[in-house]
């Protein structure tokens, strides 16, 4: 079978077996496209292909669409992505306010009074805290020291943060730089990068990503990669899968997702050393079919297993959710953005329990 996907780099080809799964596919979609979490249209007019509702085990001989031939559009997706712009394309409407726990409840809102709201989704703290208190820590001897997680604040810029403190030294002052240069890359670039990729205009998106409270994501990833001329290597704890980024240059990064947070690894001289000695970017030699960069991302791909094992990640399709605001409850990222649509609360977060 051969079809064409259409990603944020451009158009790729692949040719997969008729027998292989949905979950193969999607491999090649994400490692052809650099786009590790997406949704897919297809046909002409475009089309939503339903791909939530596709066993990964299926074959692809035995799905109701066929795709030989077809040319599919990846669009990025991550809860970021969903949470983002909850109230969009919704009608004003007036709903009831929750029942609430206490006298403070907010009063009922109208969908339409927050087109652009960002929602807060905070992690447990029993996650952050086992980590924080007790960092796994990984032997890197070729780098003569250990590989260890610089533990990003949970404030809406982790992906910034982590990659800024990377590529420029600070996590802080260089959050706003990285967000104009994502605006200024999509503004320039208008036939890449289109309203039907970043599902809004091209210039609501640019005002939207250089707000602070804005998540970024694959589509930013992509962007900052090409920009500063390094592969970034996003290391997924859940599934310990890893999608790159701008792959094949001379010197990497690595970014820790967890579902709805970035990290960044980092290797120190020894356990506890000042962050001022950290080595967060690595030379990558190439001899052959192999690479070397001095075992970062081996190390950092044990050093998820670690995490993973510690459960340091958010499953978004059924994890607990809990609005913050009335304390109402649900399952996955879908809960979260039906309960803004329908009560304008904002302020969700993962229980302790």
């Amino acid at each position: 079978m051969r079809l064409r996907v259409r990603g944020p780099q451009g158009v790729a080809a692949i040719t997969i077996d008729d027998n292989a799964t949905w979950s193969d596919l999607q491999h090649e979609i994400s490692e052809k496209t650099g786009v590790p979490d997406f949704d897919l249209k297809y046909g002409y007019p475009p089309q939503a292909l339903n791909t939530e509702s596709i066993d990964g085990a299926t074959k692809l001989a035995d799905l109701s669409v066929k795709l030989g031939g077809e040319q599919l559009t990846v669009a990025p997706r991550n809860i970021q992505a969903s949470l983002s712009n909850p109230m969009a394309n919704t009608k004003p409407q007036t709903v009831k306010p929750l029942p609430s726990r206490d006298q403070t409840a907010p009063p009922a809102y109208q969908q339409g009074d927050f087109p652009d709201q960002q929602l807060s989704l905070q992690r447990s703290t029993k996650k952050t805290g086992d980590v924080e208190s007790d960092p796994p820590e990984v032997p890197v001897p070729q780098l003569e020291g250990v590989m260890i997680l610089r533990v990003m604040p949970d404030d809406n810029s982790c992906m910034f943060r982590a990659l800024s403190s990377a590529v420029l030294g600070s996590a802080l002052d260089g959050m706003t730089e990285l967000r104009s240069i994502v605006a200024q890359t999509i503004q320039a670039n208008p036939e890449l990068y289109t309203k039907g990729m970043l599902e809004k205009e091209p210039s609501d998106y640019c005002k939207w990503i250089s707000r602070e409270d804005s998540w970024g994501g694959g589509i930013e990833l992509s962007v900052l990669s090409q920009h500063f001329d390094i592969e970034i290597a996003s290391i997924n704890v859940q599934d310990v899968r890893i999608d790159r980024f701008n792959e094949g240059r001379p010197t990497r990064c690595i970014l820790v997702y967890s579902g709805i947070h970035y990290d960044v690894v980092a290797v120190t001289p020894f356990a506890g050393a000042d962050p001022e000695f950290d080595r967060k970017v690595f030379d990558v030699v190439r001899t052959g079919d192999e690479e070397m960069d001095g075992g970062a991302l081996g190390a950092a791909r044990e050093l998820c297993k670690v995490l993973q094992g510690r459960h340091y990640f958010t499953d978004t399709h059924g994890f607990d959710v809990l609005c913050n605001q009335c304390g109402q409850s649900g399952k996955g990222q879908m809960w979260a953005v039906e309960h803004a649509r329908t009560t304008g609360h904002t302020n969700f977060g993962e229980p302790d329990g």
